[in-house]
Formats: structure tokens, C-alpha cells, sequence
């Protein structure tokens, strides 16, 4: 007999694949959750999607699942609305939109290639996502911030602050039941503990970043120094560890797709500049290396879910939601089912990414920020590794399922990487 619990053990079980079994051709545009007296709805029709996300935020906003993370984050741009929103959104939006990111294109590269050398160098296994966490932590810093204003040592608090925390908040989203008092105890220990570390990055980033960086250009806005830090560490936490996720799977397809990495390598020949550089201009029509990174972030969208709230009584697809109400958009639900792709599991370079089934960023007016740059740096990472790098996988294939924590986490996937066939020591520019 169903009750208002009754979804509450598979979906904390397998949110993955409990997302997927309520993908059904005869599911309603909205399916109502059971995960408490609180109704939680499902979007299950993308058609859905854009009204949602473009709804007035007198009728459809922000909520309590996406405040929820302002117990590690605080306010910031990520979970404000209306005008002080916009004005944050504003100033992120001209640090990361394609055209500004593309000036960064050379000095990326640089740190790649540094990065698959150092690979090459040691000569030993390593894991897939450890090493591209620190990779797109640097890459995304340099977009952010400037040149070296992140050290090594602040690298590894913040890769390692994410770790210690992600998988509590994750629980914290759905949990019916309350914390044992010692548990809840060593949570905000734990959580008191990363914040101090973090604040102390934070403030080492400020000091540290030009004034033509996102930083100074947050700062002329008056914010306060706590706002800046809130802003600061959604920059780092938001704008790495998404990517830093995707881009292990990049690596992994590589290894594993037949004729990926010579099909990359390839368009890398035909659109390099005599400088040894991807001119922006030629990576934006560069069709297979733009798919590849599509197609990794359709079978993992690092984002894999997201939310909003009825903030009144409303009507959405034929279902009247009332105020108080959670909407939750989950890409992997579209991305993965067989109504809007086929074979949706298999890596394919000829799907339609202009589908409203496709969503890795989001949609409407508040589609992710990042989105640019995020595709210049997974492409970059592409075609590099591509074109110099032999890859290869030592644990199971096909990987594990990630596993579904505030972002899709990949599994450990342990790799070797040598000089690829008929190529030299890959050269490190100046800009390094």
C-alpha cells in the first residue's frame, strides 16, 4: 500500500536508477515522489523544462533543497534570486562567457600538456578523477582568478575539503529521519573543520587576485567580506568539481571508444595553428571534439539533478502544485532514457545535442553560468590528450555506475598513459 514514505528506501538506495524507472511512456509530465508529507515532483516530459526554469520567480524559484547547500557555501549567487541575483550572475556571466574564456585557450593548453607529462614521467597507475579534479581546479582558477593565485597545498584543501563534506550534504537533501545526536555532532565538526580550511583558501584567493578578475570586478559591486567569501568558494566548489567530473569520463572514453582518440587527433591536426596553438575561432567549428565532450556530458552530466520550489499555487503541465511544493529536473532521467535517445547507454558522436531531451547545463535564463568555459577546458583536454597520449583503462570495463552524490561522482578507474604512437615528448609553451 502506498504511503507518503513509500519511495524513500529506493530512492536513497539507487536515486539513478529509481530516476530512470519513473521515465515511462505512459508516466504523467509531473510524477508525484513519495518522500514525505512535503510533495516533491518529478519532471519526467522535457517539453516541461523551459516553462519551469523561464516561470516567474513570484511563481517558481529557488528552494529548500538548493538552500540547503549554504550550510558549506553560505549566500551567494547560487541561491539568491531576484535583482541582487542578477547583478552577481551579471559579473560571473562576463568572466565565463565563451569569448572572455577563450583568451585563456593557450595557457589551459599549457597546463594540460604539463599535466600529462608529469603522467608520463611518474610512469605508474593513477586514478582518473583524482587527477583531473586537480586539473580543472587549476584550469577553472586561472579563468577566475589569474595566474598561480592558487598554490599546490591550496589545491589539496580544496579537493579534499569537497570529499569530507559532498556525501553529508548529499544525505542531508532527502533524509526523512533524523541523525543519531553523535552523528549530527561529528557532522558539524567535520563541517566546522572544512569551513576553517576553506575560509583560509578563501582569503589567500582574495589577496592574491588581480583586480581584473572576478574577484575585483564581485568587489566594486560593495560586497560585504562575508559575501565575498560565499562568492569566492561557489566560484572554486561549483566551478570545479563539476568539470573535474567530466573530465575523468573524457580520459575514460579515450581509452575505451575505438578510434576516439585518432578521430580527436586528427581534427587536432587540421585546426592547430602554426604556433602549436587551437586558435578559439577554429575550436568553436571543431565538430568532433565538441561532440565528444556533448555526448561524455549526455552519459554523466556532472549536474545530474536540479530543483525549484512552487512559490505560490500554481498549474504546471495539467498538475496543480501548491506553495511550498519541490520540482526536481534530473538530466539523467533524459539523458539516459530510450523515449528521446537510442541505444542510450552507447557512446555516439551523431546524436542530435540540439534536443530538448539535452541538458547538461540547464535551460532558459538561468542555464549554467559556466557553460563556455566548461566546454572550452573539457574540449582542450580532449584534443590534448588526443594528439600526444596513449590511454588506458586497468580496472573493470565498462566503469562502475558513478555514484549519485551532490554531483555525479565517477568510480575509481585506474588508467596508464604512455606517448602515443608516431608522436614525441608533447612541448610545454611559454605560457606554462
Amino acid at each position: 500500500m502506498k504511503h507518503w514514505f513509500s519511495d524513500v528506501l529506493p530512492f536513497r538506495r539507487d536515486p539513478l536508477d529509481f530516476m530512470l524507472s519513473c521515465a515511462t511512456e505512459n508516466a504523467p509530465p509531473l510524477k508525484r515522489l513519495l518522500l514525505g508529507p512535503k510533495p516533491v515532483w518529478l519532471v519526467t516530459d522535457p517539453e516541461v523544462v523551459k516553462p519551469v526554469l523561464k516561470a516567474p520567480e513570484e511563481e517558481i524559484d529557488k528552494g529548500r533543497f538548493i538552500h540547503k547547500l549554504r550550510k558549506v557555501l553560505g549566500v551567494s549567487s547560487l541561491s539568491l534570486s531576484g535583482e541582487e541575483h542578477r547583478k552577481r550572475r551579471a559579473i560571473l556571466h562576463n568572466t565565463f562567457a565563451k569569448g572572455a574564456s577563450n583568451q585563456y585557450a593557450p595557457e589551459m593548453s599549457a597546463v594540460i600538456r604539463r599535466t600529462a607529462l608529469q603522467l608520463i614521467a611518474a610512469g605508474c597507475q593513477f586514478d582518473a578523477h583524482a587527477v583531473t579534479s586537480r586539473l580543472s581546479l587549476r584550469l577553472v582558477s586561472l579563468a577566475m582568478f589569474g595566474k598561480d593565485v592558487l598554490t599546490e597545498a591550496d589545491e589539496q584543501v580544496i579537493v579534499e575539503s569537497v570529499a569530507e563534506v559532498e556525501d553529508d550534504l548529499a544525505d542531508e537533501m532527502f533524509r526523512v529521519l533524523p541523525l543519531a545526536p553523535w552523528q549530527l555532532l561529528a557532522r558539524r565538526r567535520r563541517r566546522a573543520r572544512v569551513n576553517v580550511a576553506l575560509d583560509l583558501v578563501v582569503a589567500r584567493v582574495r589577496s592574491r587576485a588581480p583586480k581584473n578578475s572576478a574577484v575585483g570586478a564581485l568587489e566594486e559591486l560593495g560586497l560585504t567580506d562575508v559575501e565575498m567569501r560565499n562568492e569566492i568558494l561557489t566560484m572554486i566548489l561549483a566551478g570545479y568539481h563539476t568539470t573535474g567530473n567530466a573530465a575523468a569520463w573524457i580520459l575514460y572514453h579515450l581509452a575505451t571508444v575505438p578510434g576516439l582518440a585518432d578521430l580527436l587527433a586528427n581534427e587536432g591536426e587540421q585546426i592547430i595553428g602554426p604556433d602549436g596553438e587551437y586558435p578559439p575561432a577554429r575550436l568553436m567549428r571543431a565538430e568532433k571534439s565538441l561532440a565528444a565532450v556533448r555526448e561524455t556530458l549526455r552519459l554523466y552530466p556532472s549536474s545530474y539533478w536540479f530543483s525549484r520550489d512552487a512559490m505560490a499555487n500554481i498549474e504546471v503541465a495539467g498538475t496543480r502544485l501548491r506553495k511550498g511544493d519541490a520540482i526536481i529536473i534530473a538530466p539523467w532521467l533524459f539523458h539516459r532514457s530510450s523515449l528521446h535517445w537510442p541505444n542510450p547507454n552507447s557512446f555516439d558522436l551523431s546524436r542530435d545535442f540540439g534536443s530538448r531531451a539535452y541538458l547538461p547545463f540547464g535551460t532558459g535564463p538561468r542555464v549554467c553560468v559556466g557553460m563556455g568555459i566548461v566546454m572550452l577546458e573539457l574540449q582542450l583536454i580532449a584534443l590534448e590528450f588526443a594528439a600526444a597520449c596513449q590511454l588506458q583503462v586497468h580496472s573493470s570495463v565498462p566503469a562502475a555506475t558513478p555514484k549519485a552524490s551532490i554531483t555525479l561522482v565517477p568510480p575509481p578507474i585506474a588508467m596508464s598513459i604512455g606517448i602515443r604512437d608516431g608522436q614525441s615528448v608533447p612541448s610545454v609553451p611559454k605560457a606554462a
